[in-house]
């Protein structure tokens, strides 16, 4: 059978390529069999990425194990922890993009037969899927695996309570020393941060999908149990390889639907709101958000972890893991179970047998946390092309609220305005000219809504951006607010004092003026200078669309 890498390996015509691989030391033998790219994430600077060396040498064994020559290149990742509340954050999102768009390039430049993808943070796993789907040739994914939670004061405790305890330290009820107990334990290993926070929903989600083997989202970094699974991984992809099994053989349009309801249950973060759109674009498929409402109506939500409760991912996989949770979904047939997965075999097969260890962690489909699922899609007229709310972690008494609007231009804004004791009970705070073109990039709003719980507000206070939110968010965090302020959307028109009604049970927002007001501030409006002129975020902002469309990058027409 002919395969890609004949292309640079095989005959006369290739033996100025062959001799470039001779420098490299590889032998004859090595060149006769399949070249497997191992896509390494490993960087020093991201705690979920400091143990992926150990991962790509797990993966490359597999794959020689089984039969190929393993080679492997870099993808880069941000940390969005470290990045947060400055202009690091801007470069986020941004990389989701870089990331699918060289490792294309990686794979076509060197023809590459399979490969195995090791992500671990909030967009180097999307970009990933992305460029999967793209290049549709026989992929697996293994991500470097959560971190395990961490313990302050006999308690279980995670990055998102490392981000209020700057709240509460505003608010006088925490001192440094509680700040310091904080920061020496919140984060005790490597992994992604322990809760179901953007990072750990999209690995989780990857299992659901049928990209990655039972684990991948939910065994910790720090478990032996991960390298086992990332020698598995280098093994099975030699086997899609063998029998032709295709990213978009898996990734299908009924693959994304099982994904989205797995989203439902879990609890995961409003980011996969963005990431499932943009991943499904690339393998062809068009997901409107409107499903994400249909599905979440019929979707109970089976999980509360952290931040919206106090269990963590480690906990998740004790209970069985993702494969649990589609168990329980299965029972009431909400699943599509006749679809290929990297397995070889079909969902159905992969989640029989499957046993929930721990109905506290993962509830029976029968005494749901929820009768539906725990992200809301909302629209009205300050959100025409839709908003999303993570609402199991909303506390019942903030999913129905109205009240003035507190209006900011920016994150550094309303967050002086937070811990200075400006922002009061029954507030709703908003925060434009933060979406995809108006940061440029999006940034996510954790320091503002830890500020919020942090103050002892996240019971009474709304916050509203076209901006998104980190996993680690909790509260009535509304995000993705579309169309964005920087090209006149709806929020760019809302003036201190507006009375802004949110009703997330019945999906919708509104700003509570009349059509001929909204109409009027319409026709004052100006569109504001760009932030950034210059580099690589200035040609995201002149390509990059509506968050409503997960934020993909459209050629310029």
């Amino acid at each position: 059978m002919e395969r890609r890498s004949d292309q640079v390996t095989k005959g006369v015509a290739t033996a100025p390529q062959r001799s470039l691989f001779n420098a490299l030391g590889m032998t004859k033998e090595e060149l006769d069999r399949p070249l497997v790219g191992i896509v390494s994430s490993y960087n020093e600077i991201v705690p979920g990425h400091m143990n992926i060396d150990k991962i790509a040498d797990a993966v490359k064994m597999g794959v020689a194990m089984a039969g190929g020559t393993p080679i492997m290149f870099p993808a880069i990742a941000v940390c969005d922890g470290i990045a947060m509340g400055h202009v690091g954050m801007k470069y986020s999102l941004v990389t989701r993009d870089l990331i699918a768009d060289s490792t294309e390039c990686m794979a076509m430049a060197h023809q590459f037969d399979a490969l195995v993808m090791i992500p671990n943070c909030d967009k180097n796993v999307p970009g990933l899927l992305m460029a999967a789907a793209r290049l549709n040739i026989p992929t697996i994914f293994v991500s470097g695996g959560p971190m395990l939670a961490g313990r302050v004061k006999g308690c279980k405790t995670s990055l998102s309570s490392m981000f209020e305890a700057v709240g509460s330290y505003a608010a006088g009820t925490m001192d440094l020393d509680d700040v310091d107990e904080f920061v020496s334990h919140a984060c005790p290993t490597c992994g992604s941060c322990s809760g179901m926070y953007t990072a750990n929903s999209m690995n989780c989600l990857t299992e659901a999908l049928g990209m990655a083997l039972k684990g991948n989202g939910t065994i910790p970094a720090v478990y032996s149990e991960r390298l086992k699974l990332a020698k598995h991984a280098g093994m099975k992809v030699m086997e899609l390889l063998e029998k032709n099994i295709r990213p978009r053989d898996i990734m299908t349009e009924d693959a994304f639907m099982n994904a989205l309801t797995v989203d439902m249950a879990l609890g995961c973060s409003t980011n996969s709101m963005l990431h499932l759109p943009a991943i499904a674009h690339e393998a062809g498929v068009d997901i409107n958000l409107d499903v994400a409402n249909e599905i979440s109506a019929r979707t109970p939500n089976l999980c509360h972890l952290a931040p919206a409760g106090h269990t963590y991912i480690e906990e998740l996989n004790e209970a069985g893991g993702v494969y649990a949770v589609m168990n329980e979904l299965d029972k009431k047939g909400l699943l599509k179970t006749d679809l290929i997965t990297v397995t070889g075999k079909t969902v159905k097969e992969n989640i029989e047998n499957v046993k929930n260890k721990n109905t506290e962690v993962i509830r029976p489909i029968d005494n749901p946390y929820s009768e539906v699922g725990g992200i809301a899609v909302l629209r009205g007229n300050l959100a025409p092309d839709s908003c999303v709310v993570k609402r199991s972690a909303v506390v019942p008494e903030m999913l129905k609220h109205e009240g003035p609007a507190r209006v900011f231009d920016c994150e550094e804004d309303a967050i002086e305005a937070i811990r200075g004791g400006k922002i009061v009970a029954g507030d709703v705070v908003v925060i434009r000219y933060e979406g995809p073109k108006g940061g440029p990039g999006m940034r996510e709003m954790l320091n503002p809504t830890s500020a919020i719980a942090g103050m002892g507000l996240g019971s009474t206070v709304a916050l509203i951006t076209d901006g998104r939110f980190s996993g680690a968010s909790r509260g009535a965090s509304i995000g993705h607010v579309s169309p964005e302020a920087a090209v006149g959307g709806p929020i760019a028109l809302v003036e201190e004092g507006d009375l802004i009604k949110i009703d997330i049970n019945a999906n919708t927002i509104s700003l509570d003026i009349s059509d001929e007001e909204m109409e009027a501030r319409r026709a004052k409006w100006q569109p504001r200078q760009p932030k950034v002129t210059t580099g690589y975020l200035a040609r995201y902002a002149s390509l990059v669309t509506s968050a409503n469309t997960g934020a993909i990058l459209k050629n310029k027409q």
